[in-house]
């Protein structure tokens, strides 16, 4: 009998509910073909929960998943009628900090040479992975506000950042690159403005690098960083930064590969349990029209199924997708003329035919 693998699926909001629900389904499905060992329980967290009774979780909700689950697979958060994100505070940085899940790893990898906006670029040019450090910086949300609502406001947000935090976020970037024969890894920060955090990134990655004299290290300040994914993708192949500068690279990663639709990420604390999530968002404007990509969520899958070592699965679903966009069965954000539901069905039968050999 195959190891018991059990995962909350979270669909959220808006089009998460759409895209969520069809990657539940080709899950389904490999676990019916592959004998997986799957266990997919439903959770209701989202803005309809909140909205009912003042909480987007239960309250013993992180004990839950921290005793009882392998992983949790997630959709987006994002509802108009709760303008201020209360219940995605709650929910998604609640997890992310809750459970300690300091990694925020993004693939960005050019599908198809026509959907990348460079000139000339393909495959070969975007293919990197981004690690961002996900649980510290200003993201803590330690500060405050001084005479608010006077003329004379002031609002201070501090970064932190813990040799604990910068290390392992470092270690982990390098240990990557060493296990799947990548070449280099990349830091980027912004230590010529910002003294002591940025000095602190500067020692720890010089330190840590020693212990991998195979891998190539080099650094950028983020700006030039940014430059030279837009002007030359093909210098980076593992980059990792703080958790702003992170956020910020890898939606511009999203861009390079032609779409956020495309745009898969784990949040994961090594040998612990971990969160995937299609990094879209909600999606309000286009929710219930059925022209989501459900791209982003099944990528996502694959990266979820990796992380539970069930690699042959995480190989069909991305071997699938990428014969579909190949074959233009895509949404409209790609060019298609596809629905998600016609869009998902391509993908699914591709993935079982796969599977079947």
């Amino acid at each position: 009998m195959a190891e018991r693998r059990r995962i909350a699926v979270v669909p959220g909001d808006g089009i998460g509910k759409e895209v969520i629900a069809e990657g539940r389904a080709l899950l389904v499905e490999l676990d019916r073909a592959m004998s997986l060992g799957l266990e997919l329980v439903d959770k209701d967290w989202g803005a309809d929960r909140y909205l009912e009774t003042g909480r987007g979780m239960p309250e013993d909700a992180l004990d839950d998943l921290r005793d009882n689950y392998d992983a949790v697979y997630f959709g987006a958060l994002g509802d108009d009628r709760i303008p201020d994100m209360a219940h995605g505070r709650e929910i998604l940085l609640g997890m992310r900090f809750g459970l300690d899940l300091w990694a925020n790893v993004r693939p960005v990898k050019v599908l198809d040479p026509a959907l990348c906006p460079l000139k000339d670029k393909g495959p070969d040019d975007v293919d990197m992975v981004i690690f961002r450090e996900n649980t510290e910086d200003l993201y803590v949300a330690v500060g405050g506000t001084f005479k608010e609502g006077t003329p004379d406001e002031v609002a201070v947000d501090q970064s932190v950042n813990s040799r604990k935090g910068v290390e392992r976020i470092v270690r982990h970037a390098f240990d990557y690159a060493q296990k799947t024969g990548r070449k280099k890894v990349t830091m980027s920060d912004k230590s010529n403005a910002v003294r002591y955090g940025g000095g602190l990134w500067q020692r720890v990655f010089q330190e840590v690098q020693k212990d991998f004299p195979d891998i190539a290290a080099d650094h950028l300040f983020v700006d030039v960083a940014a430059m030279e994914m837009v002007r030359a993708p093909e210098r980076f192949d593992v980059v990792v930064c703080n958790n702003l500068f992170g956020d910020i690279l890898s939606d511009l990663g999203a861009a390079l590969i032609g779409s956020l639709g495309l745009a898969a990420s784990g949040n994961i604390h090594p040998g612990r349990i971990g969160l995937f999530e299609p990094v879209h968002g909600s999606a309000p404007d286009i929710a219930g029209q059925g022209v989501a990509n459900p791209m982003a969520a099944f990528l996502t899958a694959a990266m979820m199924l990796e992380f539970l070592e069930v690699q042959p699965a995480a190989d069909a679903i991305r071997q699938a997708v990428q014969g579909a966009i190949e074959q233009r069965q895509v949404t409209p954000d790609l060019g298609g003329q596809g629905t998600t539901q016609s869009v998902s069905a391509h993908v699914r039968e591709a993935c079982l035919a796969i599977v079947a050999g």
